[in-house]
């Protein structure tokens, strides 16, 4: 392994944009029965569903893994260098946000949006130590139901209330809240990040252990509170209460996604140590080209699928045949693609104007 690139980052991207292309898909291309419980009808497909949560957090967690590594590659003009990447990460937010009207708004928070915020403010949260960054992060993580109790957010946020520009704040209330994933609570999952690179470089993975242990007692005690208490109003509710569902995301489940991504991230490195993670791999390519593969898998299943009348059109095992031939396909272009350094690419364009 070297601290410059480590294969196992790259693998475990490759291994959360699958997991979120198939969470998205497989529910874009299920014709399910509204009357039966999803689960029911289709054990496999909401299985792989459910391991689709681990997406976004892996996603945002090496976001500010890749700060670290970035601070430790760049002598000169580091700040100026985050800055323009983050800009040009929320960039493609907000073109997708264009590109998906069935889905965003203009003003929609996602994914791309936080992780751009990360890196515009990581100029801020390098020069922390790691104690401040990971105190910082228990902050966000606990500040998320106050903030949604003084917003009086719904405890369950669908689409059409993550999109509307409407309401007091409009899209910066979804940037803080009531986005997808707003920075109030996901912010610190990057902050946490910063303090996960700085330990991969220095090769310590004991503390990364640590934390996943810490993160998941912490949060199964959160969800056993809250079972225990049973249903009530108010702000302690919100912080006790666990659901399958993070929109909008509750402490425990914030804490359980984390250290399930953290167990991956040691599960990869230890592959990596004996030898079992290969650059010209399936994983890899896919991890390296895994921005550009989710802009395109949400406008053509979201958005081009309805005209073509596939839209929530076929048997749970006909949508999972198709997510696997996409996934299949992916990984063939993503190790050609591989030979011109994913030329034109988003990646690409980050790496040529993002310096």
């Amino acid at each position: 392994m070297t601290a410059a690139r480590l294969l196992s980052l790259d693998a475990l991207r490759g291994l959360a944009v699958v997991l979120m292309m198939e969470q998205h898909m497989a529910v874009w291309l299920w014709r399910s029965d509204p009357g039966l419980s999803p689960i029911a009808q289709a054990p496999v497909l909401m299985a792989l569903n459910g391991l689709g949560g681990l997406a976004a957090p892996t996603f945002i967690t090496l976001a500010g893994a890749g700060t670290s590594f970035l601070a430790r590659s760049r002598t000169t003009g580091l700040d100026a260098i985050l800055v323009r990447r983050g800009l040009i990460v929320m960039a493609f937010g907000w073109l997708l946000n264009l590109l998906t009207p069935s889905w965003f708004s203009a003003g929609s928070w996602f994914v791309l949006h936080l992780m751009g915020v990360g890196m515009v403010t990581a100029p801020l949260w390098r020069r922390l130590s790691d104690r401040a960054l990971l105190f910082g992060q228990a902050m966000f993580l606990l500040a998320a139901p106050f903030v949604q109790h003084w917003l009086v957010t719904p405890e369950l946020l669908v689409n059409d209330r993550m999109r509307r520009l409407d309401l007091a704040g409009g899209p910066l209330r979804l940037a803080l809240a009531e986005g997808q994933f707003p920075i109030v609570p996901w912010l610190g999952l990057f902050l946490g990040g910063i303090v996960v690179g700085r330990w991969l470089q220095q090769r310590r993975t004991a503390p990364i252990l640590r934390m996943a242990s810490v993160l998941l007692v912490t949060g199964v005690a959160l969800a056993a509170v809250g079972l225990r208490l049973g249903p009530h109003e108010g702000v302690w509710h919100r912080l006790f209460q666990i659901r399958l569902s993070f929109y909008p995301a509750t402490p425990a489940i914030v804490m359980l996604l984390q250290s399930g991504t953290l167990l991956l991230l040691l599960a990869a490195l230890a592959l990596e140590r004996r030898g079992k993670l290969d650059e010209r791999g399936w994983l890899v390519p896919l991890g390296r080209a895994s921005l550009t593969l989710l802009l395109v898998h949400v406008v053509v299943f979201r958005e081009l699928t309805r005209p073509l009348g596939a839209w929530q059109a076929f048997s749970s095992e006909v949508a999972l045949t198709i997510v696997a031939i996409w996934v299949i396909l992916c990984a063939l272009a993503a190790r050609l693609w591989q030979r011109v350094g994913y030329r034109y690419g988003a990646e690409w364009l980050l790496r040529i104007f993002g310096g």
